[in-house]
């Protein structure tokens, strides 16, 4: 945003954290910003995350890719929910060595609105081929964690600064009790 014209700070960056560009830019730039400007800018950042996940690789949350493995072997069904260019989710499946764990895909492509919209939940909920009560979303952000309430799901929220509004929260995934996802799917 340097570049722009228009630094941000990194707070600014995380209360924007788990967004769509469209929105994300119109709060960074204003509610007057062209439509052509949002997609050069946002088509910009996303190009950089994938050149760094590339280059340097990723590091997933603590606990984040053990439990992806084990739910996967147990024989749960998993998908990403993603505001993020489907791009970005290949590169971080790949970066992570997770991407043949995951039964679907929905990204910034498939939705018309983006977090705490339920949408993108729902769609993967339907990909899944499941009702939304019997889904379980994993999130580091406060957006998202509102969109799975909204989706009539449950939700386990990650944060290592402040407790999201979840119905489980931990500072880590490797805080979680190796009954946590069967004890959430069965809770009325």
């Amino acid at each position: 945003m340097a570049a722009e014209g228009r630094p941000i700070s990194y707070q600014v960056f995380l209360d924007s954290f788990g967004q769509k560009n469209d929105r994300i830019l119109a709060l960074w730039l204003g509610a007057d910003v062209s439509g052509d400007r949002v997609r050069r800018i946002g088509d910009a950042k996303e190009a950089e995350y994938r050149r760094l996940a590339e280059t340097h690789g990723l590091t997933a949350l603590p606990g984040a890719v053990d439990w992806i493995h084990r739910l996967h072997r147990d024989g749960w069904k998993q998908a990403i929910a993603s505001s993020a260019p489907r791009e970005n989710v290949a590169v971080m499946l790949r970066a992570l060595r997770v991407d043949h764990d995951f039964d679907a895909i929905v990204s910034a492509e498939d939705v018309t609105a983006g977090k705490p919209d339920p949408q993108v939940f729902l769609k993967a909920a339907a990909k899944l081929q499941l009702d939304p009560d019997h889904c379980i979303v994993v999130e580091d952000a406060a957006v998202g964690v509102e969109a799975a309430r909204r989706a009539g799901m449950k939700s386990i929220g990650v944060s290592r600064t402040e407790p999201l509004d979840a119905t489980i929260a931990v500072r880590s995934l490797a805080d979680l009790p190796d009954d946590a996802f069967a004890k959430l799917l069965n809770q009325g």
